[in-house]
């Protein structure tokens, strides 16, 4: 296989998807109007939200199509580097794709250059590809991710959120995006400070999940009979850490043995 070559005037230099653009055929444009008849996989809620030592990022395991179950155990939550975290809700077959792509970019920037990328940076990065992402928007084909990490030069824990536009901003302490956000989003209002230990900002995660799959129908709780409970993970200092499933497991055991001591049911 031969590498292409540019000019120097046409080098994208550390920008992939532009290597990509110039080194491929231009793509086939979308048909016009929406997808309408197809059934399109979405995957539904994920949280970000700070503690002490960085960041606490999670998502439920459903895929849907229309108003069926798709996938039960989809993964939506991913490491984008070591110090950085992606989730995503929307359109599912892009939302991955877009990750992938992403993970790339990030670690292409990093050989080309020499240097990491600032988190901020890699904040931009990603919404050029959510507006890069927009014609299939139109389609409904949306992908809205969630990003957050830990920045190196700040010290802290940092959150970015986004439209189909491709518009990014970043939330002070916590968020929440999909089908069950809202939800998600009053839970976390509700028991969220600042300062939260890391153990305090998982449980509180694990409970906005819990809660947004209460009231969301197309938001998956913990499956107590499959084994299969949301993905969690942080990302500090010490870089992208997943949360081991057996924790999680106990933790949502713990929160429903609660749930019934209090005369609630589960």
């Amino acid at each position: 296989m031969n590498l292409p070559r540019f000019a120097p005037e046409d080098d994208p230099g550390p920008d992939f998807v532009a290597l990509l653009r110039r080194a491929q055929a231009p793509a086939t444009a979308p048909p016009p109007g929406p997808a309408g008849g197809l059934e399109v996989r979405h995957g539904t809620t994920v949280v970000a939200l700070r503690f002490a030592d960085g960041v606490v990022m999670a998502g439920d395991r459903r895929a849907t199509e229309g108003h069926s179950i798709a996938h039960r155990a989809m993964e939506k939550v991913f490491p984008a580097d070591r110090y950085s975290a992606v989730a995503i809700a929307g359109a599912a077959g892009p939302a991955v794709e877009m990750v992938r792509l992403f993970q790339t970019q990030l670690e292409h920037y990093e050989k080309v250059e020499g240097v990491v990328l600032s988190l901020e940076g890699k904040a931009n990065q990603l919404s050029q590809m959510v507006r890069g992402h927009f014609p299939m928007a139109l389609q409904g084909l949306a992908v809205v991710p969630l990003f957050a990490g830990y920045d190196l030069q700040r010290g802290t824990g940092r959150i970015f959120t986004y439209d189909v536009t491709g518009g990014h901003y970043e939330e002070t302490e916590h968020s929440a995006t999909g089908s069950g956000g809202r939800d998600a989003r009053t839970t976390i209002k509700l028991g969220y400070r600042v300062g939260l230990a890391r153990d305090e900002a998982v449980e509180l995660a694990i409970e906005a999940l819990y809660e947004a799959a209460d009231e969301d129908a197309a938001t998956g709780g913990p499956d107590l009979v499959r084994g299969i409970y949301p993905l969690v993970a942080t990302v500090t200092a010490d870089g992208f850490v997943p949360v081991p499933e057996d924790e999680v497991a106990t933790r949502f055991a713990a929160l429903i043995d609660r749930r019934r001591a209090e005369g609630r049911q589960p």
